[in-house]
């Protein structure tokens, strides 16, 4: 059984996927931006690897928007509404 920390990790990561897939960026785009292989970015994505508050205030910073925003969407939608393209 997973714990309350568990799937907070799980759910900001499905957030990181979800708005990365609405800016229309590729792994490799995050990675590149990041300064790190695709592989680690994927890795990242799938869980594998630990998710530090280094790397979440990078992901913030590439998607452009908050720590908030990726810890707790449901508090702060407006990014999903916004077309950057």
């Amino acid at each position: 059984m997973k714990s309350e920390f568990e799937k907070k990790i799980e759910s900001i990561i499905i957030n990181i996927r979800m708005l990365r897939e609405r800016r229309n960026y590729t792994q490799e785009y995050m990675a590149m931006k990041m300064q790190c292989s695709q592989n680690a970015y994927s890795k990242l994505e799938l869980g594998y690897s630990k998710l530090t508050v280094e790397k979440l205030m990078q992901v913030a910073d590439v998607l452009e928007v908050s720590v908030g925003d990726l810890v707790n969407p449901q508090k702060n939608t407006s990014y999903s509404l916004i077309d950057r393209n």
